[in-house]
Order: structure tokens, then C-alpha cells, then sequence
């Protein structure tokens, strides 16, 4: 009896011991505040490895927790939901989401993903630019840490982690040759420096544009641009065409504008050429900048969210050029230049801008009292310019009409105009031009714009209107131009 009467205050001990340890053994505390923010490792994980062969990459991000109480993540999962490329493991356990994930205070975890590609898959399995997002969500407050892989076999430019950056490419004034079968591709800003970039005929360059914002503003990458020393030369053949446009190649965005900023010749920079070269899906086609000088031959701009072709008191030479699909104008020339454009057809159809916007003045306020005025120089040859406005031409002389300062002429051309023959504008326009012709909405003229076809009609109103000149003997296609009365435009009608 006393042997159980032992056991019995033994056992009252133990539970009374374990009461007062519970009681001071307390569950810690979950901070709950929608203030929290958890602090990163790093915000982008980029698997910037050019995958020759199928493979995976593992990357780490550290999740810490800065304040003195524990938190829950209620929540942390792919944007996509199930993404078909990464996959991740939180602090060991491997899924596609997770749910109340704790993490005590001053303390941290550790985020795994993984990314499997196979580059030599089609563009539509294995795009250019794989990426994703790992969303956390704590006490209300979101997240996000941004996953970007390379998902081709292509040249990626640059090949490193500096992505939405700026890449350098300089060669102390000598040439780069570019002229892989595969596609390069360029992630931010390329830069051309004290080099020339030769493009041979065939190639495919892709741009990855996206929004990005510096001390400036935000702005949309996915550019090339040349410095004073820097020059382009895109040698493309009518077989084999150089393309320059987005790295979406579903199909979703085949005409999709704005996807990647464009091509940007800079200041003072020579000598450059685009042959057979088409672009589009960008912001700006092609954009001269001050007094920077380009001949283009035989290419095509398209699906621009702003102007196609742009000059800022640059120099344009231009033969068998096409711009089609831009959100603003056809070609805009600013503050003057020197300009020519023979058999070209800018159809400026679904937009309320004009074809052509001319102009020797840029204005520095919103009433142009205070403004940069240089002389204005332009030819226009052989050319369509038209679109769905009754004046698809508009031209400024911020002089008032000082001798010499906006200079023009338009030859055997067709064009749109109504207000810009007013009196208080140009209404010696067509005396002061030869043999132009006044375009009439309805008349034949392409041969379908719903597929934006801008071929000729069989019934056009500019075949055989055109000036014959025998340094351009052949149209867009390659097909020869009637040598007596060639048609107007970059097409010579096929029979």
C-alpha cells in the first residue's frame, strides 16, 4: 500500500512538473500585421545558361524575416498556377504551392527552384524567354519574385545575367559579323559602340521588350542603339531576308504592336543600311537621330505602336520601302533634314494620324513660343501615301515661309489630302508638284487591306503613273518594273 501511495505522488509530481513547463513553454507569437514584408536574396531568379541540350538549372533565393515575431506566409505559389518549366521546393518539401509557412523571428528559409528546358523543341513548346513568378503572399501583403530562363538554342545577347540591362558591343572600330543560322536574341539595351555591326543575309533577330524604369522614368527595352561610332549594316537578300521583331511567336502576337522599343540611330552616327530588312512589332520602326544619316532598300516596317519611320533632324535615303500597320504616322520628320523617298507606299490605314507629318520646328512648350527651327529638305518619287483620314499629309514651316527653310517636292505620287490645301496652308501643293495624283476613298488601289495585302489591284489607279528610274529596275518582290510606265509604290503590278 505505501509502495502505491509512492507511485501515486510520483506520478502527481511528473503531471504537476509538466503543467508548470507547459505554462512557461509558450506557443510563439505570429506577427499579423499587413505591414510585413519579407526581404529577398535577390528579387529575379535568371537561369542565364544557353542551353545546347535538354538539362535543368537550380537556383536559391534566402526568405528572411526581419521582424521580432514569427510570420506566415499563407500562401506561396507559381503566378501560372501550375507552370510547365519550373518547379520549387520550400526547405525541402517539393509542390507547385504552399500554405502557412512559417517563419520564426529574425530568422529565415530557403526557396529552391528548378528549370527543365529542351531548346531544340519548337518556338511554340520552348519559347526564347521562359518566365514565371513565385507569388508569396503574408497577412494580406503580396509578393513576388520574378523566374526568367532562356528556353532556345539561340545566341543570347548578352549571354549573362544582365538582364533588362545594358549590353556593350564595341570591336576598336573594326566589324562583328553576325550570321548564325540560329536566332539571336537581345534581352534590354544593346548598345553600338566604335564598331559596325554587319547583319548577313538570313538572319533572325528576336527582341524581348518589357517595361523597365530608372531615374528617368519607365520605358519600354528591347532596343538597339547606335552611338557616334556605332553603325549598322543589314545586308539581307529577297530570299533571305534580315527580320528584326518580338520573341513571341505565337500567334497571338503576330500583329501585335509596341512588344519591344526599336532601332535607334544615334547622334551623329554614318553609314548605315538596311537591305531586305523587315521589322516589326515595335514601338518606333527606325528612329534618326540628330543629324545620323540611313539608306534603306527593298524593307518593310510594320505593326508599330508609334511611328514607323522617324527622323529627328536626321537624313533619310529610302527605295522600296513598305510601312504599314503604325499607331501614329507613316514617317514622321522632325525638325528638318534632308530626305528622299523613291517608289515607296506608306498605307496609313486605322489610325487617326497622318501618313506623313513634315515639319523644320520642334517645339520646347505646348504653344511652340520657344522652338528649334532647322532647314527641311524632302523628295518624294513614284510614292503611295494614303490612309483612312482626308489629309494624310501635314507639313509645318515653323519660318512662316523663310526662302529655303521647308523645302518639297512630290512626283508623279499618289497622295490624300483635303484641309492641307487651304488657304492659310499649302494650296499650291499640287502646282508646286508634278503629275501627282489627289486619292479618292473607295477608288481601287490595294489588292485586299483586310489581309494587308498592299499588293496592287488589278483595276489600281496608280499603275503604269509612275516615273521610269533605271537605277531601280526592280520592285519589293524582285519582279522588273515596266521601263516606260512603271506603277506607283513599292509593288509593280503582276499581270
Amino acid at each position: 500500500m505505501k509502495h502505491s501511495d509512492s507511485s501515486i505522488f510520483v506520478f502527481a509530481a511528473i503531471v504537476a512538473m509538466f503543467f508548470i513547463l507547459s505554462s512557461c513553454l509558450k506557443e510563439p507569437s505570429v506577427y499579423i500585421g499587413s505591414d510585413v514584408s519579407l526581404s529577398f536574396s535577390v528579387d529575379t531568379l535568371r537561369f542565364d545558361t544557353v542551353f545546347t541540350t535538354q538539362g535543368s538549372s537550380t537556383r536559391l533565393v534566402k526568405l528572411f524575416n526581419p521582424k521580432d515575431q514569427a510570420v506566415r506566409i499563407s500562401e506561396i505559389r507559381f503566378k501560372s498556377e501550375v507552370s510547365p518549366f519550373f518547379r520549387m521546393n520550400v526547405d525541402g518539401i517539393s509542390g507547385d504551392s504552399f500554405h502557412d509557412v512559417e517563419i520564426l523571428a529574425k530568422d529565415s528559409i530557403y526557396l529552391f527552384v528548378e528549370v527543365t528546358i529542351d531548346p531544340d523543341q519548337p518556338v511554340s513548346v520552348s519559347p526564347f524567354i521562359v518566365s514565371d513568378a513565385i507569388v508569396l503572399i503574408t497577412n494580406g501583403n503580396t509578393q513576388q519574385i520574378i523566374l526568367e530562363a532562356w528556353g532556345q538554342n539561340a545566341i543570347y545577347i548578352p549571354n549573362n545575367s544582365n538582364s533588362k540591362g545594358l549590353a556593350l558591343l564595341s570591336c576598336n572600330n573594326q566589324e562583328i559579323l553576325w550570321n548564325d543560322p540560329r536566332p539571336y536574341v537581345i534581352f534590354g539595351v544593346l548598345l553600338i559602340d566604335s564598331c559596325t555591326l554587319r547583319i548577313k543575309e538570313g538572319t533572325r533577330i528576336h527582341l524581348h521588350g518589357g517595361v523597365v524604369s530608372n531615374e528617368n522614368g519607365f520605358y519600354t527595352d528591347g532596343l538597339i542603339y547606335t552611338l557616334e561610332r556605332g553603325r549598322i549594316r543589314v545586308e539581307g537578300t529577297k530570299e533571305n531576308p534580315v527580320i528584326f521583331r518580338s520573341d513571341r511567336l505565337e500567334p497571338a502576337f503576330s500583329q501585335l504592336p509596341g512588344q519591344w522599343g526599336g532601332i535607334r540611330l544615334g547622334p551623329g552616327s554614318k553609314g548605315h543600311l538596311f537591305e531586305h530588312a523587315i521589322i516589326f512589332h515595335s514601338i518606333t520602326g527606325i528612329f534618326v537621330d540628330s543629324s545620323a544619316d540611313v539608306t534603306i532598300r527593298d524593307s518593310e516596317i510594320g505593326w508599330t505602336s508609334g511611328s514607323g519611320l522617324v527622323s529627328y533632324a536626321g537624313n533619310i535615303s529610302a527605295d522600296n520601302l513598305l510601312v504599314h500597320n503604325t499607331g501614329r504616322n507613316g514617317i514622321q520628320l522632325a525638325l528638318g533634314g534632308t530626305h528622299s523617298f523613291r517608289y515607296c507606299t506608306i498605307a496609313n490605314f486605322g489610325n487617326t494620324a497622318e501618313a506623313l507629318s513634315a515639319s523644320n520646328t520642334f517645339c520646347l512648350d505646348p504653344l511652340c513660343s520657344d522652338a528649334y527651327v532647322l532647314p527641311l529638305s524632302m523628295t518624294f518619287e513614284n510614292c503611295i501615301l494614303t490612309g483612312n483620314n482626308q489629309d494624310e499629309i501635314t507639313m509645318i514651316d515653323g519660318t512662316g515661309g523663310v526662302p529655303g527653310a521647308f523645302e518639297y517636292d512630290f512626283s508623279h505620287s499618289l497622295v490624300r489630302v483635303k484641309d492641307l490645301l487651304k488657304a492659310e496652308q499649302w494650296p499650291e501643293f499640287f502646282n508646286q508638284s508634278t503629275s501627282c495624283q489627289n486619292y479618292t476613298f473607295g477608288q481601287p488601289l490595294f489588292r485586299d487591306l483586310n489581309e494587308d495585302d498592299y499588293h496592287l489591284d488589278t483595276l489600281s489607279v496608280v499603275e503604269g503613273l509612275a516615273l521610269p528610274i533605271p537605277a531601280i529596275p526592280l520592285d519589293l518582290d524582285g519582279f522588273v518594273r515596266d521601263p516606260v510606265a512603271p506603277d506607283m509604290g513599292c509593288y509593280e503590278y503582276q499581270y
